[in-house]
């Protein structure tokens, strides 16, 4: 039950990152600064005051630049080289306790399952900021903050249904994320005054006429 927990923390970590990393960060260290939460060793670093400081300031800013849109996909863009790395060293510490070749492996899936979610929020609030309206934005984004503290609760406090949770999520994103990214390609063709293929018809012979 204990490796149970540790791979729904990494896990939990790992795909919050995607979506929050600094809640996921000041959340995390928070619960273990005040004893509900027992961190691995190679997590401890959440409790320091330094990094609860710095959490809570980014997180307070990532909640407002999330809220603008347009800006959140700039903001989505620069993260792109924070939140993956971030996610893989988060899902690696979480198994600290077992061993080397556990947190490489850790390491690894937990970097692939930041990606996904980060790829699958960014593609979906750039699909969502090409509507003129800022209401569908906000929605979307205070969904996330819900989706995030809801999600890392499942995590600590139900692992099996939070894993049981992730690999449907993972399905889901696999299954849209093609066509999320498809129609943002079309919207930035447009914007740029590209021709957008039409679908082939085929030719009708003078027989036909």
């Amino acid at each position: 039950m204990e490796s149970l927990s540790q791979i729904a923390l990494a896990a939990g970590l790992a795909w919050a990152s995607g979506f929050r990393l600094y809640a996921a960060v000041f959340v995390v260290g928070l619960l273990g600064r005040f004893g509900y939460l027992d961190l691995p060793q190679h997590l401890a670093v959440l409790e320091h005051d330094w990094v609860l400081a710095a959490s809570g300031v980014m997180l307070f800013g990532e909640f407002l630049a999330d809220k603008v849109p347009a800006f959140d996909s700039l903001w989505d863009a620069l993260h792109t080289f924070v939140r993956i790395p971030a996610g893989a060293f988060l899902a690696w510490g979480a198994m600290g306790d077992a061993g080397p070749a556990a947190q490489v492996a850790a390491a690894l899936l937990g970097g692939a399952v930041t990606s996904g979610t980060h790829l699958f929020k960014s593609g979906g609030r750039a699909a969502i900021n090409t509507s003129p309206e800022p209401f569908s934005n906000w929605g979307a984004s205070l969904g996330e903050d819900g989706l995030v503290l809801g999600g890392l609760y499942l995590a600590i406090a139900h692992p099996l249904v939070f894993l049981v949770l992730l690999v449907a999520f993972l399905a889901l994103v696999a299954w849209l994320l093609p066509k999320i990214w498809r129609f943002v390609g079309r919207v930035l063709r447009r914007l740029r005054g590209d021709p957008v293929s039409a679908p082939n018809v085929p030719a009708r012979s003078s027989r036909d006429a």
